[in-house]
């Protein structure tokens, strides 16, 4: 799937986009992003672009058309969870490097999404 590189021209290299079908998961996971200083952008799990997932040999294709990608590819995760499981995807693929020092984060790895996971899991 392709949502990973999607995201990184969506967003750059600040923003994880995330995305989730669960609307009180999504708000706690923004909350906790905000509080612990990461930025996260809820993406849209826009049904209609399912169609990009269409094949004519097998049940479904791993990737869909080039516009939409990063929606598309996280409608690709989403057929493998049962439909009562409230699951989200936070993508750190542009956060989580960095050639430059950003506040407390020295160039390289930056850790991006643990502060977050770790206030989401505080708040609860």
């Amino acid at each position: 799937a392709t949502l990973t590189g999607a995201i990184v021209v969506a967003l750059g290299n600040d923003v994880a986009g995330f995305w989730s079908n669960n609307d009180d998961l999504a708000n706690d996971l923004k909350a906790a992003s905000s509080q612990a200083g990461e930025e996260l952008w809820q993406m849209p799990l826009q049904k209609s672009y399912k169609e990009g997932l269409k094949s004519h040999i097998a049940d479904m294709k791993n990737t869909g058309p080039r516009a939409g990608g990063s929606i598309t590819a996280a409608l690709f995760l989403e057929e493998f969870f049962d439909t009562d499981i409230k699951w989200a995807h936070i993508d750190i693929a542009g956060t989580c490097w960095t050639d430059k020092n950003k506040g407390i984060n020295p160039s390289g790895a930056t850790g991006f999404g643990v502060k977050t996971l770790v206030q989401w899991i505080k708040n609860k």
